[in-house]
């Protein structure tokens, strides 16, 4: 489907890559890795045909389209999200547009003449219109923003009242509702949180085209990708299988290429001896001179640098209670917006905690609450005796001193460390030789981020807190990160989308959401098969499994509880009922105008029905009604879901009271 051939681009005098070649087949899901700064976003961006290579060919068919998802998005509009996203199906729009103009004109027209021309391009675009899916676009469009993690209450909003992070889930599904031949996807899970990977995971496995993509994200590449293309040293390499198999390829080819170098090196060196002992004698000149000519056209082998496991010796933090913070009955809230109404949690000496749950759910908000840098409304936050935290946001990388060198900084805050010393920890954070000498005001985002982690692990602090460490950091660095906090000795509390990372490194979840917090002990894949489970089981309508889930709540008066929640419960039900008779019956009539409407349209696709103009004429008044009578229906039940929905947050909001 498209074929890079010898593709070299520069920028100045830096030269990003030269020589890469690879194909991509029509349902390939191949990604390109590799470190930062290597040229990956570049080579996108010539494959997008938005820049031109300095050499080689990249063939394409004529007629190929081409979704590319750029890191950075800026949408500033004020169409509403769903118009929006449905618009940029940009073919069936157009289609449409010219199908509305030409039954206008239809109507308005009695001259026979005329109008056969006019029916018949109309049956032409009205049998492409549906054969391209123009009237399932809206739906299709909907399925892919709830799928992103929109709310229908969402898909009216203006595209201007996102944040970036929502933005960026907008024009992801932009570019999947296009259904492109081509996906070229340049971090694409970096806004999604762990639900809306998993069904971005499967909507790619279900894909008909093909994807390129990049990605931090281990866990995301080894569910996604068949193939790997390795972009460094200037040059591009091509792996089979996913990203863990080409981990331990790439193992077995430096391993190779270790043992190769050995034999050159041995080869070199006895070659010079010879050439040194014998260079000034005339008997030896001949063979001297074509030693040195062999010498001199020998092909180097080149080992790349590949980050190994690193073991750490970091300062031991001081010991710790059991207890090591606890809050209780506390109360958070931004305006009229409640984040935690009455919230019970403690985390104890050795707890090793990864925070999940959706977007927007509060995470960031605890996390901040804990490392005390968030006030609270009400309710108490103690920790522990002999607790010493320290804290990581996004934040840390501008505390740090722009002027200072990388080994300056670190020296800040282990001042007593000898340079050996420091030079040791900033080698386990992939700056080596005259790195640590770098000025950190030139730093990339993800050393920026190394050198912050390594500041605060370098500091005796026994609790820790992090708020996206992933950030900035490609997969060698994470692969750091990960080994870094597997040798740390003090509580752990972390927030992140990595899921590799919570896999190998937290002992207990704690899921949040609808400002409810549980406690699952065990690691992320034990908490996967609990939540499995437990969905299974309700999907039964068996009694929800509480296995290995701890309550954070106080206990109560049972019968109080009960009497409590029964009065609320019907309440509750006496508004419900008569919205849901009234949601059940707008969507009997919209499947009854739906039914006639796909009539009206299967007629419309055929030509034969366009030789009589009356009959055209009427079937296009009709299809305008029941168009207008879908659309105020359609408004009237979006209209009740939302009442339904705030009736539900209502009543749990009301139960959740009561405990």
């Amino acid at each position: 489907m498209l074929t890079l051939n010898n593709i070299s681009k520069s920028f100045g005098a830096r030269n990003l890559f030269s020589g890469v070649t690879f194909h991509i087949g029509a349902r390939d899901r191949t990604a390109l890795l590799g470190p930062n700064g290597t040229g990956k976003t570049t080579l996108f961006s010539l494959i997008a045909d938005e820049n031109p290579p300095d050499g080689g060919t990249i063939t394409r068919p004529k007629d190929i389209t081409i979704g590319y998802l750029k890191q950075e998005i800026d949408n500033q509009s004020a169409k509403p999200l769903l118009e929006e996203v449905a618009a940029s199906a940009i073919h069936t729009a157009k289609l449409e547009h010219r199908i509305r103009v030409l039954q206008e004109e239809i109507a308005e027209n009695s001259d026979e003449e005329e109008l056969e021309p006019l029916l018949k391009e109309l049956g032409e675009l009205q049998h492409r219109f549906e054969t391209s899916g123009g009237y399932d676009v809206e739906h299709e469009a909907r399925m892919i923003l709830t799928g992103l993690g929109f709310k229908e209450s969402d898909f009216f909003r203006p595209m201007s009242a996102f944040s970036g992070g929502w933005i960026m889930r907008a024009e992801l599904g932009k570019i999947l509702l296009q259904n492109p031949d081509l996906l070229l996807l340049d971090e694409p899970t970096n806004h999604l949180d762990l639900e809306t990977q998993l069904w971005f995971e499967n909507y790619l496995a279900n894909y008909q085209g093909a994807a390129l993509l990049t990605s931090h994200d281990r866990a995301f590449l080894n569910r996604v990708v068949r193939r790997v293309v390795s972009l460094e040293n200037e040059r591009a390499k091509v792996y089979a299988g996913n990203h863990d198999a080409f981990v331990l390829a790439r193992q077995r080819e430096i391993e190779g290429l270790e043992a190769a170098a050995g034999r050159q090196a041995v080869k070199i060196e006895k070659e010079t001896r010879f050439i040194e002992r014998f260079r000034y004698k005339n008997t030896k000149a001949k063979q001297v001179q074509s030693r040195i000519k062999a010498l001199d056209k020998l092909q180097r082998v080149e080992v790349p640098r590949l980050v190994k496991k690193i073991k750490f010796s970091f300062p031991d933090p001081p010991h710790s209670g059991e207890e090591v913070i606890t809050l209780k009955h506390l109360g958070k809230a931004y305006g009229d917006n409640v984040v935690y109404k009455d919230l019970n949690l403690s985390l104890r000496r050795g707890d090793r905690v990864a925070l999940i749950g959706p977007n927007g759910a509060g995470k960031s908000t605890l996390l901040k609450i804990l490392a005390g840098v968030l006030s609270f409304e009400k309710g108490e936050r103690h920790l522990g005796y002999n607790v010493v935290s320290a804290y990581y946001a996004q934040h840390q990388l501008d505390l740090l001193d722009s002027n200072n060198t990388v080994i300056q900084e670190l020296n800040l805050v282990a001042p007593l460390e000898t340079e050996q010393r420091l030079r040791s920890i900033l080698g386990g954070f992939l700056f080596t030789g005259d790195d640590v000498q770098k000025k950190v005001g030139v730093l990339s985002g993800g050393e920026k981020a190394r050198l912050a982690i390594a500041k605060m692990l370098t500091q005796p602090a026994n609790l820790l807190l992090m708020d996206e460490p992933t950030n900035h950091l490609d997969i060698a660095s994470r692969e750091v990160l990960a080994d870094a906090l597997e040798s740390y000795k003090g509580t752990l509390c972390f927030i992140t989308h990595d899921r590799t990372l919570i896999s190998q490194t937290a002992n207990k979840i704690i899921d949040i959401r609808n400002g409810q917090v549980s406690v699952y002990p065990g690691t992320y894949y034990e908490y996967l098969y609990h939540m499995e489970s437990a969905s299974s089981i309700s999907t039964t309508g068996s009694p929800q499994s509480e296995k290995h889930v701890i309550s954070t709540e106080p206990a109560v008066d049972p019968r109080r509880r009960r009497a409590a929640a029964g009065e609320i419960r019907n309440e509750f039900n006496r508004k419900l009922t008569p919205l849901k008779n009234r949601i059940t019956q707008i969507e009997e009539e919209l499947e009854q105008d739906e039914s006639e409407l796909a009539g009206i349209e299967l007629e419309f696709a055929k030509p034969e029905a366009y030789g009589d103009s009356q009959a055209v004429v009427a079937r296009i008044e009709r299809h305008k009604t029941l168009k207008a009578n879908m659309q105020e229906r359609t408004s009237e039940w979006e209209n009740l879901i939302r009442e339904e929905e705030e009736l539900h947050t209502s009543l749990n909001n009301a139960l959740a009271a009561l405990d």
